[in-house]
């Protein structure tokens, strides 16, 4: 191996290497998931997101009620990337039920308009608000 070939060896390697440290393991991040019966990996927290489609999500889960975990990316590198190498997921913000990716903004959107979050949330043993409140005004 010449000395150009094995510069550019070590770099590559160094390179790759500074990759993973800056990773948080998998197993970090598979007990932050397995905490609440959703979490939410977010820029910003919930009463200051940091991006609109993070702010978008919170507002999301608040009209069902639901209590969750976040966790600010921003303020992690490490939690950013691992995050993204743990649920094969390339955007922020990300939002798991009962350890399972559900995805990002625009899935909860598309899941929250067409009723299947409140089925979703259902199999996580949570009654969404909006059901709640529906169930009222049949009552009434």
């Amino acid at each position: 191996m010449n000395i150009l070939n094995k510069s550019s060896f070590i770099i590559n390697k160094t390179v790759l290497l500074a990759r993973f440290a800056t990773l948080k393991p998998a197993n970090e991040i598979k007990q932050l998931v397995d905490k609440n019966k959703v979490v939410v990996f977010m820029k910003g927290v919930p009463e200051e997101p940091r991006c609109g489609f993070s702010n978008a999500v919170v507002q999301i889960l608040r009209m069902h009620g639901v209590t969750y975990d976040s966790y600010d990316v921003l303020q992690d590198d490490a939690l950013r990337q691992g995050i993204k190498e743990y649920s094969k997921w390339p955007t922020i913000p990300q939002v798991f039920i009962n350890g399972e990716l559900i995805g990002g903004c625009d899935i909860m959107l598309n899941m929250h308009q067409s009723g299947d979050l409140i089925e979703e949330l259902q199999k996580a043993g949570i009654k969404s608000a909006l059901l709640e409140q529906k169930d009222k005004k049949e009552k009434n």
